[in-house]
């Protein structure tokens, strides 16, 4: 299964999810809470009007997404230079090395390695080739990496 795969099957378990919250849960809490009374000042219909009105921002956005993964051609992407998908290997200045793995925005999770292509760092490394230097301006600094190794996405398949 690709990396498209997988997030088009995760973004469309979570609609599926959402869709049930929306069309069971939420009516449910919103008929209990009507029956408290007051709507002006009742909190918990409130709430549920509220997660109500979340869940459906949520499934449109998910939506939108799926719909522009499927738009995605994989071929297109670069087999030596780095582009999404890619795991680069990267030697700082200072010394030590850092593993990014560039992925969707919706993955992107600094903390394990996986970083978006339009982060500061993301975007320093597209179209980079191993050996190359990459300057990197941060709001401490410039950083200065070199590319040690990399693993693009059609490498990975």
């Amino acid at each position: 299964m690709t990396i498209k795969d997988s997030l088009v099957k995760r973004f469309e378990d979570e609609i599926q999810a959402l869709e049930r919250e929306l069309r069971m849960d939420l009516p449910q809490e919103i008929k209990r809470a009507r029956e408290l009374g007051d709507l002006s000042e009742n909190a918990e219909y409130q709430a549920a009007k509220e997660r109500q009105r979340l869940v459906e921002a949520r499934i449109g956005m998910l939506k939108k997404r799926v719909a522009e993964l499927s738009l995605l051609n994989l071929d297109k992407l670069p087999t030596d230079k780095v582009g999404l998908g890619s795991i680069v290997v990267l030697s700082e200045n200072g010394g030590g090395t850092v593993e990014y793995r560039l992925v969707m925005p919706e993955e992107a999770d600094a903390s394990k390695g996986l970083i978006s292509p339009s982060s500061p760092i993301g975007r320093a490394l597209l179209n980079k080739e191993p050996g190359d230097e990459v300057v990197v301006k941060t709001p401490s600094g410039e950083r200065h990496f070199e590319i040690v190794k990399l693993t693009t996405i059609h490498d990975a398949i």
